[in-house]
């Protein structure tokens, strides 16, 4: 399932404007912030798509039946990028457990890369419910190898996938490798992706627009 959450009227189109937006790239918090907030509204909605069981409540003056997750799922990100998606997510999600992937594109001379992932740590997932965040969704290759790397340490239940840009390629690269249990919520969707890998109009480099320049692996 792909929900583009630009489709509907809401601030999220603001938002997400405001990451494309070069006029106002130098703003590093201003970008952090729209990524936490497009992460916290995203947060809310797969919120009502998770399972929920009943419980009492001892209240001052009497007992209250209330809903509340059957479950907390484990909310997941690709370092740094992720990093202000995923500060959002949990501060809907405030009790969930963690999960954080190390990944990057090894380049090299002739324009190429390679998906290289370092550091991985995650509870066991065998049967919970994965949230995971990156805010570009390019080509598909990073998501992907880090959700194959996750799934050693246990199948989960469902995934969802939380973007504030997707790209149509990556898209179709997710669905072909992951098959039919992932959940895509995104800001918006792209048609295009560069000779470099890079999403067309997109908003340039995630990492960099929030917290600097990095040096080229």
């Amino acid at each position: 399932m792909i929900i583009n959450l630009s489709e509907r009227h809401s601030l999220i189109s603001n938002w997400v404007s405001e990451l494309r937006d070069a006029n106002i790239h130098h703003d590093r918090m201003r970008f952090r912030r729209n990524l936490e907030r497009i992460g916290e509204v995203t947060a809310y909605e797969i919120s009502k798509e998770l399972p929920y069981k009943e419980i009492k409540v001892q209240t001052p003056l009497g007992i209250h039946s209330s809903k509340v997750l059957n479950e907390q799922p484990i909310v997941a990100t690709i370092l740094r990028a992720g990093l202000a998606m995923h500060q959002g997510i949990l501060n809907f999600f405030d009790k969930a457990d963690n999960a954080f992937v190390s990944a990057y594109r090894k380049h090299s001379d002739d324009g190429s890369f390679d998906i290289v992932l370092d550091y991985v740590s995650s509870p066991s997932i065998e049967n919970r419910i994965l949230i995971i965040s990156d805010p570009m969704l390019a080509t598909g290759q990073s998501l992907a190898k880090t959700i194959v790397a996750l799934e050693k340490l246990g199948m989960p239940s469902k995934i969802y996938i939380v973007a504030a840009i997707a790209c149509t390629v990556g898209i179709e690269y997710l669905q072909k490798t992951l098959g039919e249990n992932i959940c895509l919520w995104c800001g918006d969707i792209d048609t295009i992706l560069n000779d470099k890998g890079y999403i067309i109009p997109g908003l340039g480099d995630a990492g960099d627009l929030a917290f600097g320049e990095k040096l080229q692996h």
